[in-house]
C-alpha cells in the first residue's frame, strides 16, 4: 500500500496543474481555438494566437496542421525542418511536401529532401525525379523494382509508368512476371491491368491462366493446355495451388498425375510439392508424415509440422526422429523440450524423459506449466517487478516527446497519442523502455504497457504484464456463470489486453472481442435489449456477455476449457471440425496440431494466462493438467 501511495502521488507530481500552472491550462484552450483558425483559413488570426503558444508542448504539431495546408511557404517549412527535426511532425510534413514538390515538377529540391521510404507513391516519385534530372537508367532500374508486385500501385507510379512502357527495358517477362504475382495474390483486376501490355498471343494464353485462376477445377482435364509452352507449366501449377484451398485431395491427384507432362521450373515445382505437403498436415491427413519426409528440401516450418504430422499418428518413434531434424537451438525450447521428453517417457526412456520435463518446467510458460504436472513440480512463476526510481520517471515524463503525449491525452486524442509514444518508444534502450513501461502504467495505459515491456524484452513483472482490472466485473459474472474468473482474465488478456475499446480488423469489438452478430443473439439469449453495436465498448455489457458466451461454448463442448476456448477464437464449427473421428485424443496433441496457427497460439496462452492470474490472485485448484482432458471423437 505504501508503494501504491507513492507511484500515485508520483503521477499527481508529475502531471498535475501544479506543476504546469493555469498558463498551461489556457494554452490547451488556445490550441484548440487556433486549430479552429486553421479549419476557417484565417491565417493572420491564427499566426498572432500561434505566437503566444511557442512554449506549448504541441506547438510544433499546430506548427505542422497549419504547413500541410499551406505547402506553398517554402521558407516556413523549411525553419521548421530546421526548428523541429527531431519530431515526429518533420517526418508527416516532409512527406506532404515532397508530394506537393513532385505534382509541381520541383524535382531538384524533392530530391534534395529525399530519403528512401517505404511510400509506393513516394517512390515512384523519386523514380520520375531522378530521370528528369538525367538519370534515366537508375529511373529505369527503380521503374522495374517498382513494377515487380502483384499489389495495386497509387496514381502516382503512372507517369514512371508510362516512361518504363515506352523503354526496352519493358519486355515480356517482365510483364508475366507481375501478372503471375498479382494472380498469386488474388487481385485479378491488376492482372487483367497487365494483360493489357502482353502480345495477343500472350494475351491469348493470359486469358487461359485467367479462368484456371476462377475455376482450377477445370485442370480435371488439361488437354486445352499446350504442354511444350512454358507458361502452361506455371498454369498448370498455379490451378493446382489454387484448387489446393477448396479441394486438397483433388489437387494432390492432379498434380502427382500431371506434374511431370509439364515444363516447370524448380522453385516453382518446390513450392507445390511444399504447399501440398503442408496441406496434407493441416488437414490430418493421415499420409502428412510421409509426405512431409520425401520433401527434399526443407525448413523450419515443415520440420515443426513433420513432428506434429507424428504427433497426430501418436507414433513416437516418428516423433523422436521429427524432433532430431530441428535445430539444437530450436531443441532448448520448452516447447520442444516438452514433446522431447513425452517421447522419450512413451518409448521406455522415462529416466531421460524426467531430466527433460524437469528442465521445460523451468519454464513460465504453458508447455513449462504441463512438464511441471508431469512431474509433480510447483509452478515456476519467476516474478521480478521492475523497479524504476522516482527521478527517472519524471525525467522521461519531462523529455518533449513525452510532454507531447500527455497533452494529446489530455485533449483526448487517444489515436494521435498512441502514434507519438511508439515514435517515441522506438528512440528508447530497452533500459529506458522498462521506465517507460512503468509511466504507461501510471497513465493506465495498460495495453500500451504490456507492448512497450515486450519492446524492453523483459517478461518477469507479472503485476505489470497480466493486470487486474475490472475485478468486480469479471468476478461477478465469472459466477453468475459458473467459472472461474481465472479464464475470463485469461479470455480478456489475449483478446484485448485491457483495452476496453479495442476493434479488431473485422470488427470484433470490446474487451473480449465480441462481434456485433454475436452480441445480437447473447442479448436476445439473456432477454435484454439490444442497444447498438456500440454498447459492446461497455465494460459491463462486454464482460456480461463474454462470459455468457464462454460459458455457452463450455457447455457445447461437454466442459472441455480447451476446446471451449478454440470455439472462442476460431469458432464453434471449425473446432467441430478438428474434433477426432474414431478415438480420443490427449489433449496436448489436440492443441499442438490445431491447423491455424493464430488459433494454436491463442488456446494455449489463454490457459497459461488463465494459471497465471490463479497466482496473481493467490488462488489454488486450477491445475493445467485439469484444463487438458481427452479430447473425444466428435
Amino acid at each position: 500500500m505504501k508503494y501504491l501511495r507513492r507511484e500515485v502521488l508520483l503521477c499527481l507530481f508529475l502531471f498535475s496543474g501544479t506543476v504546469f500552472g493555469n498558463t498551461l491550462s489556457q494554452q490547451r484552450d488556445d490550441f484548440l481555438q487556433a486549430e479552429k483558425l486553421i479549419a476557417q483559413g484565417e491565417t493572420g488570426a491564427f499566426l498572432e494566437l500561434s505566437a503566444s503558444l511557442i512554449d506549448y508542448p504541441l506547438y510544433p504539431y499546430l506548427q505542422y496542421l497549419w504547413l500541410k495546408n499551406n505547402l506553398h511557404d517554402t521558407g516556413k517549412i523549411l525553419d521548421f525542418f530546421s526548428s523541429y527535426k527531431e519530431t515526429r511532425f518533420t517526418g508527416l510534413l516532409t512527406f506532404k511536401w515532397l508530394d506537393y514538390l513532385a505534382k509541381n515538377q520541383r524535382w531538384s529540391e524533392f530530391l534534395q529532401h529525399y530519403k528512401p521510404t517505404q511510400n509506393s507513391a513516394l517512390e515512384c516519385q523519386y523514380g520520375l525525379a531522378i530521370y528528369h534530372q538525367g538519370n534515366q537508367q537508375q529511373a529505369l532500374n527503380a521503374a522495374k523494382r517498382l513494377w515487380v508486385t502483384g499489389d495495386s500501385l497509387p496514381q502516382e507510379c503512372d507517369p514512371l509508368w508510362a516512361i518504363l512502357m515506352n523503354s526496352p527495358s519493358f519486355t515480356p517477362e517482365l510483364i508475366w512476371q507481375r501478372f503471375e504475382l498479382a494472380l498469386n495474390k488474388d487481385n485479378v483486376s491488376v492482372a487483367e491491368y497487365v494483360r493489357r501490355s502482353l502480345t495477343k498471343t500472350d494475351q491469348d494464353i493470359a486469358d487461359v491462366w485467367l479462368q484456371v485462376h476462377q475455376k482450377p477445377a477445370l485442370l480435371e482435364d488439361s488437354h486445352f493446355l499446350n504442354k511444350h509452352n512454358k507458361q502452361s507449366g506455371r498454369i498448370f501449377a498455379h490451378g493446382v495451388d489454387r484448387l489446393a484451398k477448396s479441394d486438397l485431395s483433388q489437387a494432390i491427384r492432379l498434380w502427382d498425375a500431371g506434374k511431370h507432362d509439364f515444363w516447370i521450373d524448380n522453385p516453382v515445382f518446390m513450392h507445390l510439392e511444399r504447399r501440398l505437403a503442408l496441406g496434407m498436415a493441416y488437414s490430418r491427413d493421415p499420409g502428412a508424415y510421409y509426405r512431409l519426409s520425401q520433401l527434399p528440401v526443407v525448413d523450419a516450418e515443415v520440420n515443426e509440422w513433420k513432428v506434429r504430422a507424428a504427433l497426430l499418428e501418436q507414433n513416437w518413434q516418428h516423433v523422436t526422429e521429427a524432433l532430431e531434424a530441428l535445430t539444437t537451438e530450436e531443441r532448448q525450447d520448452p516447447k520442444w523440450q516438452y514433446w522431447q521428453a513425452r517421447a522419450l517417457d512413451k518409448i521406455g526412456n522415462s529416466a531421460q524423459a524426467q531430466a527433460l520435463y524437469n528442465k521445460a518446467a523451468e519454464d513460465r510458460s504453458f508447455y513449462g506449466f504441463l512438464a511441471a504436472d508431469n512431474v509433480h513440480k510447483p509452478y515456476r512463476f519467476a516474478n521480478k517487478p521492475i523497479f524504476s526510481e522516482e527521478n527517472a520517471l519524471k525525467s522521461l515524463a519531462d523529455e518533449t516527446d513525452f510532454k507531447v503525449i500527455h497533452e494529446l491525452n489530455l485533449l483526448n486524442r487517444d489515436a494521435e497519442a498512441k502514434r507519438q509514444w511508439w515514435y517515441a518508444v522506438n528512440k528508447l534502450s530497452k533500459e529506458r523502455c522498462r521506465v517507460a513501461a512503468k509511466l504507461a502504467q501510471l497513465w493506465h495505459w495498460d495495453q500500451i504497457a504490456i507492448i512497450t515491456l515486450v519492446k524492453a524484452d523483459y517478461w518477469d513483472d507479472l503485476a505489470l504484464r497480466f493486470p487486474v482490472n475490472y475485478s468486480d466485473q469479471i468476478h461477478n459474472n465469472a459466477s453468475r456463470n459458473h467459472l472461474d474468473p481465472s479464464i475470463v482474465f485469461g479470455l480478456i488478456r489475449q483478446e484485448s489486453i485491457f483495452n476496453k475499446d479495442a476493434e479488431s480488423a473485422v470488427g470484433a469489438r470490446g474487451l473480449m472481442q465480441i462481434m456485433p452478430k454475436t452480441g445480437m443473439q447473447i442479448a436476445g439469449e439473456l432477454k435484454e435489449q439490444w442497444r447498438s453495436d456500440q454498447s459492446l465498448f461497455d465494460s459491463d455489457v462486454n464482460i456480461r456477455y463474454g462470459a455468457y458466451y464462454y460459458k455457452k461454448l463450455l457447455n457445447q463442448f461437454q466442459g472441455h476449457f480447451a476446446l471451449a476456448v478454440a470455439a472462442y477464437n476460431a469458432g464453434p464449427a471449425r473446432v467441430a471440425r478438428w474434433l477426432p473421428s474414431v478415438n480420443a485424443m490427449p489433449a496436448d496433441i489436440w492443441i499442438e496440431t490445431i491447423p491455424f496457427k493464430e488459433t494454436r497460439k491463442y488456446v494455449a496462452a489463454v490457459l497459461y494466462h488463465s494459471i497465471i492470474y490463479q497466482e496473481i490472485m493467490k488462488k489454488e485448484g486450477l491445475k493445467m493438467k485439469e484444463l487438458m482432458l481427452d479430447v473425444l471423437p466428435g
